[in-house]
């Protein structure tokens, strides 16, 4: 028995030895290999949830590609292994099938970079601020504090509005007046107010006042002024506050609905009814 294990040492043990060496200087190259990698990635451009998920995929290809070596060494036939793999392969497709289209939405996003995490956005029914993109879904935060996820996939196929996208925007608002009123008061009083006001932008263009429509029974106003992008929510409000209270302090009206009730000075008189006894 002594001599049975000696003799399969001395046939195999070199080999042993060599796959076992193949394996341990593999993977001590596949971390240096991972730590390059990564230096490369934090200088790229690519989302960091990119990062971590790009690191997993090539991990575990170059430890597939050590213990292929190591197997080969030992004497394993390629052919064994490529069914194996396949193999493996196969169960884990038929077990994420109905998400793939998550994962490949998500490897669209962080790769063509529609939007990035701090963003603004609007994506079907769905708007906030980015939080998150994940290689499965994207999160979002919306304006009352709610957390949505949205499916990668559903992101891809849908229109994507990024508000965030240029440092500045113009914000649009709409005004009625009376049409006894006149426009050029009207225009004047509005951009004396918007002068006032800290969150107007004057560059590239200067706030546009225009009639937007002649409605049934106001003038509508449209109004146009430059803001930076992260203050889109203070600016509208101020500028809101500002118009409203200098129409009040020159004397121009913003119509609204009103219903006229008239009274008649009697009540009608209800017809008498006869009550039939049997």
């Amino acid at each position: 028995m002594t001599k049975k294990l000696l003799d399969l040492l001395e046939n195999f043990g070199p080999t042993l030895l060599a796959s076992a060496a193949i394996l341990v200087f593999g993977l001590l190259i596949c971390k240096l290999l991972i730590k390059i990698i990564r230096k490369a990635l934090k200088k790229s451009h690519l989302e960091p949830t990119a990062h971590a998920f790009l690191l997993s995929i090539i991990r575990v290809l170059l430890y597939i590609i050590v213990v292929i070596m190591a197997l080969t060494k030992l004497g394993v036939p390629m052919t064994s292994i490529v069914a194996m793999i396949t193999a493996a392969g196969l169960a884990v497709s038929l077990a994420v099938k109905e998400n793939l289209s998550d994962v490949a939405g998500g490897f669209i996003i962080m790769f063509t970079r529609p939007f990035k995490v701090g963003d603004y956005i609007k994506s079907g029914e769905n708007e906030g601020t980015v939080t998150a993109i994940t290689i499965m879904h994207t999160k979002l935060l919306t304006l009352d504090t709610r957390a949505v996820l949205i499916p990668n996939s559903s992101v891809v196929k849908s229109p994507v509005i990024n508000y965030s996208a240029m440092p500045q925007r113009r914000l649009e608002m709409h005004f009625p007046i009376c049409y006894s009123e006149q426009f050029g008061k009207a225009k004047d009083v509005i951009l004396a107010a918007l002068k006032d006001c800290q969150y107007a932008v004057w560059e590239p263009d200067e706030p546009l006042v225009a009639i937007w429509s002649l409605d049934e029974s106001s003038v509508n106003l449209i109004v146009r002024v430059w803001i930076q992008t992260c203050d889109y929510w203070p600016a509208r409000f101020e500028f809101t506050q500002a118009i409203k209270e200098a129409f009040d302090a020159n004397g121009i009206t913003i119509p609204f609905n009103q219903l006229d009730v008239h009274f008649d000075s009697e009540p009608p008189k209800l017809p008498e009814q006869k009550i039939q006894t049997l």
